[in-house]
């Protein structure tokens, strides 16, 4: 018996959840309030439909004191909405603009768990010009050059390989429609680019706010070109 996959779409359907599911991208848990302002509904209302998305295991749902928090199931649902909202821009009757109006999150946001916006692809565009990814459009195949280079980063590849997650992994960009990065490899670097203070995330969106001095330290370790 095949799955039934129009339990998923009905529950991806809905347009309150879809606003709730979409703010949920930065991979930020958020809570039942937060979500209910950011859809524009009552308390309960969000509660109903936040029962069904954990229902249909979009959602989990992590409690810290007297507080729950939602969060998305893994990256693969956040794969999924950013498909989405690709194809949604593509097959729109009307001609919008791809991607988000706000020009920090054109440049660099928040994809799930990696780097997306405009220095999301120039990152994945240097990696490949250097050899440490191969580009092969809906597939990224990493190198032992990759491995070799990131290894110097200080990836630690003996304590990830046990995990599921592919390496590298391409995610058509939502504004720019390129690849930037994602799996294993696209998730160090935005933790790195954290613990680094190149870049902060913004309090109340999926922006990524670089300083000028980590951009250039960015660019550099990167080897990107000028992205000012």
């Amino acid at each position: 018996m095949q799955p039934d996959i129009s339990i998923i779409a009905n529950l991806i359907g809905d347009s309150t959840r879809a606003s709730m599911l979409t703010a949920l991208m930065g991979g930020k848990a958020l809570t039942a309030t937060e979500l209910a302002l950011e859809a524009d509904i009552t308390a309960p209302t969000a509660s109903s439909h936040l029962n069904k998305l954990v229902a249909g295991q979009l959602l989990i749902v992590r409690k810290q004191g007297r507080h729950k928090y939602f969060q998305l199931q893994g990256f693969e649902i956040a794969e999924l909405l950013e498909s989405l909202l690709n194809i949604s821009a593509k097959v729109s009757q009307t001609k919008i603009a791809t991607g988000p109006s706000d020009p920090r999150l054109r440049k660099s946001r928040v994809c799930y768990d990696h780097l997306a916006g405009e220095l999301g692809v120039a990152l994945y565009d240097a990696l490949a010009k250097n050899g440490y990814i191969i580009n092969e459009q809906s597939e990224t195949i990493f190198t032992e050059s990759g491995r070799d280079f990131f290894t110097s980063l200080g990836v630690d590849f003996d304590k990830i390989k046990s995990k599921k997650r592919p390496l590298c992994k391409s995610c058509l960009d939502w504004s720019e429609r390129k690849n930037h990065l994602a799996g294993i490899i696209g998730q160090w670097i935005l933790t790195d680019i954290y613990q680094q203070g190149f870049a902060k995330k913004d309090i109340d969106s999926r922006a990524v706010l670089f300083t000028d001095k980590g951009l250039k330290h960015f660019n550099k370790k990167y080897e990107l070109l000028n992205t000012n």
